[in-house]
C-alpha cells in the first residue's frame, strides 16, 4: 500500500525547498508501514525569464522596487526557516535563472525513479551553493550525483524532449486550482505553503487513515 504525495513547485522558490524539508521531517514521524511516494510536478513562477536568466540583482530590483527591499524579503526567508537547518547563500547567487531546464530534468528522472532525488538537489544547488540552476553543465552535473548518466542528460536537456509534456504538466496545475508554489497534494487535501511540520503530519496521518479504509 503506498501514499503518493503531489509536489507542484518551482525552483527558484525558497519556500518549496523549506516545504520539502519539513513534509520530510513529518513523514520521518510517521509509525504507519505504507509506503510514501513523492512525484514532483513543473511550475514556472517566471515562463517569460529568458533562457540564459537574468542578473538576479537587476532582476529582483525592477521586481520588489528596490535591492534593499530584495535583500530585506532574503533575510525574512532566513529568519523563518532557522530552525530548519538549511543554510540559504543569497549572497552566492548571482543569476535567477529560467527553470524550464531544470523541470525537463526532474521530468526525465522520473523515468529512471529519481525525480525526487534531482529535485532536492536542484534546490539545494541554488539555495545552499548559488549555483545557476539555468546552465545545462551545472543540470548534468547533478543529474550524475543521482546516478544519470552524464551522456543521456546531456543529450536530453540539448533536445526540445520533455518541452511540450513540462508545459502540459503546468496547464494541468493551473486547471487544478494551483496559481503558486509550493502547492502539496496530500490524499484529498492541497496544502499551500511551507506548513509547519505538525501540519504536513496531520494531513498524512489523514491520508493513511482514508487509504487504509478503502
Amino acid at each position: 500500500m503506498t501514499l503518493t504525495i503531489a509536489i507542484t513547485s518551482d525552483f527558484i522558490c525558497p519556500w518549496c525547498l523549506v516545504a520539502d524539508v519539513r513534509l520530510k521531517q513529518a513523514i520521518a514521524q510517521l509509525s504507519s508501514p505504507i509506503a510514501i511516494q513523492r512525484i514532483w510536478y513543473p511550475f514556472e513562477l517566471n515562463p517569460d525569464m529568458p533562457a540564459i536568466g537574468m542578473d538576479r540583482k537587476t532582476y529582483r530590483s525592477q521586481k520588489f522596487g528596490s535591492w534593499e527591499h530584495s535583500q530585506l524579503l532574503d533575510a525574512k526567508t532566513i529568519q523563518a526557516t532557522l530552525a530548519d537547518g538549511i543554510e540559504f547563500r543569497y549572497d552566492l547567487m548571482q543569476v535567477t535563472p529560467n527553470t524550464l531546464n531544470a523541470h525537463r530534468l526532474t521530468w526525465f528522472a522520473a523515468g529512471e525513479g529519481k525525480a525526487a532525488q534531482i529535485a532536492e538537489g536542484i534546490l539545494a544547488a541554488y539555495f545552499t551553493k548559488g549555483q545557476n540552476i539555468g546552465e545545462i553543465e551545472i543540470l548534468v552535473n547533478l543529474a550524475v550525483e543521482v546516478g544519470i548518466d552524464a551522456g543521456k542528460a546531456k543529450a536530453f536537456l540539448l533536445s526540445a524532449q520533455g518541452i511540450q509534456s513540462v508545459k502540459e504538466l503546468e496547464q494541468q496545475a493551473i486547471a487544478q486550482g494551483i496559481y503558486g508554489v509550493p502547492a502539496i497534494r496530500i490524499g484529498g487535501e492541497i496544502l499551500s505553503g511551507a506548513q509547519p511540520v505538525e501540519v504536513f503530519v496531520a494531513a498524512l496521518q489523514t491520508a493513511i487513515k482514508q487509504l487504509q479504509t478503502v
